[in-house]
């Protein structure tokens, strides 16, 4: 398996909606989903996740509820609203747009030195 990464700041939110934008999920399914998505190599921790439910609650992003998993156990499970589509979307657009461009930068070929 290839080595994890930290989230890169700011990233997990959008992430987070990403995978909401599938169905409700409690957060051990995110972070599986997540981690599935990412081949393992995305290092999502339990306490920035629950911190990411927090922020998309205050927005209006997300609802939560309480609800019972496959196998029995009591989870609270989050669905992403309207208001977390329009977030969904637009900051997919700009993370899109950012990546785009610091992949341009990172990969401009360098010129050749000019003869003297």
């Amino acid at each position: 398996m290839a080595k994890t990464l930290p989230l890169v700041r700011g990233s997990l939110d959008v992430l987070v909606l990403r995978a909401l934008s599938w169905g409700p999920m409690h957060g051990f399914e995110i972070i599986t989903w997540l981690e599935e998505r990412s081949g393992g190599v995305l290092d999502v921790e339990d306490g920035a996740l629950y911190h990411a439910f927090v922020r998309l609650e205050s927005r209006g992003a997300i609802t939560a509820a309480w609800g019972e998993t496959e196998n029995g156990r009591r989870a609270r499970y989050y669905k992403m609203t309207s208001a977390g589509e329009a977030v969904l979307r637009a900051e997919t657009s700009k993370w899109l747009q950012y990546t785009g461009i610091i992949t341009d930068i990172l990969t401009v070929a360098r010129p050749k030195p000019r003869a003297s």
